[in-house]
């Protein structure tokens, strides 16, 4: 699959008579090996530059990135080292660098030239001297093996897994209830980086979504590559329904067999008992709503015919009407989730007390769950945390609120579902 090409390039890049004229004046010299140009995307080439000076260098070289797009850089374990060779007849010290380079998607792709910039000592003065040596352009291609033309992503790997776990009962839930599903995607022989997106969305009526940040963690095994990608959903049960969480199907280029194999996970079947979320437990007065549906429309008889003078009281009412919504439990808790979803610190106290005011039932700020959640937040703002850190907290806080609040309205629903205990 890789084509076998040896460039030897001799600082400034140019001809050996320029190594010969640079050796000739005591100065630096830089040869760039790059013996494969052809990779299957994911999979490394090795690029080696090392400078030569005939005494020794005071300062180590400032080195070249090499970044470009959809290119993959890494430097591997003892990535630079000490060297000789013999240059125009006698020993020069110097240091070599090794790059590994993958290309992300095929194609073909060009490094532009390279600078390295090194420190070395003068060899009639021993006095500091920098140079700046320079590559040529290096060429090389991303190339898709044969069958494996149609995988979108491409994922090349000596070896991949999927494991589940799913903590709870999905198929007997009430509102309240949580499942936490966690999928693992585990790959040997290319970065855990070209895994793609692993849990599709699952859309349940009345059930809530809380996904945590994905969590990549790379490895290197003597140079081989590999890790694991790491994704987990909560699911909240905020009212009855049914579905389903959809199966995991990941294709893939298993280098060892040369072949196109798939790893899959199953889905699970979801059922949350209850009445829908928002719905009421008791039944509907028709009476009571046909008589407000007639008053509603002997309000708007009036108000035609006495637009002007019936103005006011209108306006009043609806005033009144955006205030009782403005105070109701409902618009609170949805001002909280968009706090929530802002993630914004300064605001999510006051939402927090003023949706817990108008809550039913125990304040849910004294939860301990959400005390944890709540203090986990600020450790992550105050603390040393990583972003990832401070996202999952948040996650977290969301998840507990949405718990806490579907079971308060399975509270809420029981109690006005009860009987009058003095009917007239």
């Amino acid at each position: 699959m890789r084509r076998a090409a040896l460039l030897l390039l001799l600082a400034p890049a140019l001809p050996a008579t320029a190594q010969q004229d640079a050796a000739a004046q005591g100065g630096p010299v830089m040869q760039v090996t790059f013996e494969e140009t052809e990779a299957i995307p994911g999979q490394p080439l090795s690029l080696r530059l090392t400078v030569l000076a005939p005494t020794y260098f005071p300062e180590p070289p400032v080195w070249p990135g090499l970044e470009a797009p959809n290119l993959l850089v890494r430097l591997p374990e003892r990535s630079t080292n000490p060297t000789s060779a013999r240059v125009g007849g006698e020993t020069w010290s110097g240091i070599t660098r090794t790059y590994r380079i993958s290309p992300m998607v095929p194609g073909a792709f060009s490094i532009p030239p390279q600078e390295v910039i090194v420190t070395y000592a003068d060899p009639d003065t021993n006095a500091p001297v920098k140079a700046t040596l320079h590559t040529q352009a290096i060429g090389f291609r991303g190339v898709l093996p044969e069958g494996a033309e149609g995988l979108d992503p491409f994922i090349a790997a000596s070896a991949l897994t999927l494991e589940q776990t799913v903590e709870g009962t999905p198929g007997a839930m009430k509102p309240g209830d949580s499942v936490t599903r966690t999928v693992k995607a585990t790959v040997t022989g290319t970065s855990p980086m070209f895994l793609p997106h692993l849990l599709a969305p699952v859309a349940v009526e009345g059930l809530a979504a809380y996904p945590d940040a994905p969590a990549v963690a790379e490895t290197d095994d003597r140079g081989e590559l590999g890790g694991s990608r790491t994704e987990s959903v909560t699911l909240v049960a905020e009212g009855g329904g049914s579905g389903a969480a959809p199966a995991v199907t990941l294709d893939w280029y298993n280098l060892t067999s040369g072949a196109v194999e798939t790893a899959t996970l199953e889905g699970f079947a979801i059922t949350v008992d209850g009445p829908p979320a928002g719905a009421s437990a008791g039944p509907r007065d028709w009476r009571a709503i046909a008589l407000a549906g007639l008053a509603g429309l002997g309000a708007v008889a009036a108000g035609v015919l006495a637009f002007r003078r019936g103005r006011p009281v209108l306006v009043r009412r609806l005033g009144e009407a955006r205030a009782r919504r403005r105070a109701s439990e409902p618009h609170a808790y949805a001002r909280l989730r968009r706090v929530i979803a802002s993630r914004d610190h300064a605001r999510l106290r006051p939402a927090l007390d003023r949706w817990a005011q108008r809550t039913t039932g125990p304040d849910p700020r004294a939860a301990p769950d959400i005390g944890a959640a709540l203090a986990a937040l600020g450790a992550a703002r105050y603390g040393r945390a990583a972003p990832v850190q401070d996202d999952a907290a948040w996650n977290t806080l969301a998840r507990e609120l949405a718990r806490a609040r579907a079971s308060a309205l399975r509270t809420g629903r029981t109690v006005r579902s009860l009987p009058r205990l003095n009917p007239v």
